[in-house]
């Protein structure tokens, strides 16, 4: 079963996007925060992170860069800011994906599918 650490400051959000993850057979821890998100990381490290932006204490540029300093776990950043900046900056920093809120929940799921693949999947030579 893939473990999901789930980062945003939105209960609501941080409470039925678990439920979905879970029916889906997923692990989930949650964090409200970057700092405790960090924590999180270090306690047990998930296959795949969903990360806010905007997180109170550390923000979630912030724990990408951190993390990339020492893990390549796949990363998707799931956040209100839709500017293509943003994007950008986001992508630079080490996330492997970039979705925006309002965000259709199948195509999240499929999303965290393809990046568990890439990440999980050992490189084959078609030619062999």
């Amino acid at each position: 079963m893939p473990h999901v650490l789930l980062v945003d400051d939105e209960p609501a959000l941080r409470n039925s996007l678990s439920y979905t993850l879970q029916r889906e057979g997923y692990t989930v821890t949650t964090a409200e925060d970057g700092h405790t998100a960090i924590k999180q990381f270090h306690k047990q490290v998930p296959d795949v992170i969903l990360l806010d932006l905007m997180l109170p204490q550390v923000d979630g540029m912030e724990v990408c860069w951190r993390i990339r300093a020492f893990s390549d776990v796949p990363i998707v950043m799931l956040t209100a800011k839709d500017q293509d900046i943003d994007k950008v900056r986001g992508l630079e920093a080490g996330a492997d994906d970039y979705v925006t809120k309002p965000f259709n929940t199948r195509e999240l799921l499929a999303r965290i599918k393809a990046v568990l693949r890439r990440h999980k999947e050992p490189p084959t030579d078609p030619l062999s």
